[in-house]
């Protein structure tokens, strides 16, 4: 009789893991198509409005979340893969590339989030320091001009982002300008970087303008 509140405890903390899952995976396939709703993401998810607004509060917490989500479910494994491979600035490239993808794929979360500017700096930023590794070590191979630093990835990111997952914007050409936006990285013959002072390293402001537009 005294173990029935441990596994009834037990069993709340698996169900609440249960719908924050589906929940996740919900917003994932309403806002891939596009426009949703909350109420259209907990009918998916097979759970009432409440239940949704017991995990998450607001739309950009779910948007967070489903951010993760993309983040571990998509990219991190690449980089993880990329830690075996002989050319780290061809994973790099890989990686990018992927990205470019999944923003494209999940255009929903953009207009669905009221500040998704300062949702996808955290996660950005988050992805950025997954990436150091393999940076410094592309690096070290002379893969990559040595003046780039972990902190010039999001705005690397941010201008291919902006350029090359316009609405339209077919696989082909993200892959060929993708190809040439990465060639500014190479260390043969590279101007050396002037230095990017602190008040203008301002990610949140350059993400903002590319939801914007």
């Amino acid at each position: 009789m005294p173990n029935a509140a441990p596994r009834t405890h037990r069993s709340r903390r698996v169900d609440a893991r249960s719908s924050v899952e589906r929940i996740i995976a919900a917003g994932r396939t309403v806002l891939g198509t596009g426009e949703g709703s909350l109420e259209q993401i907990a009918t998916e998810a097979g759970v009432g409005i409440a239940t949704l607004y017991r995990h998450f509060p607001n739309r950009e917490a779910l948007v967070r979340a489903v951010l993760d989500d993309i983040l571990e479910t998509d990219l991190l494994p690449l980089i993880t893969d990329a830690a075996a491979l002989r050319h780290p600035r061809q994973s790099l490239l890989d990686i990018a590339t992927r990205l470019l993808d999944l923003i494209t794929e999940e255009r929903g979360l953009v207009t669905f989030a009221s500040n998704f500017a300062d949702v996808a700096v955290d996660v950005l930023q988050r992805f950025t320091t997954s990436l150091h590794p393999l940076l410094l070590r592309a690096q070290e191979q002379g893969e990559i001009r040595t003046d780039l630093t972990a902190e010039d990835i999001p705005r690397f990111l941010v201008m291919g982002i902006a350029g090359l997952a316009l609405p339209g914007t077919t696989p082909s050409t993200r892959a060929r300008f993708i190809a040439l936006l990465f060639d500014s990285l190479n260390p043969v013959g590279a101007t050396p970087l002037p230095p990017l002072l602190p008040e203008e390293n301002d990610l949140r402001t350059a993400i903002s303008g590319v939801t914007r537009g």
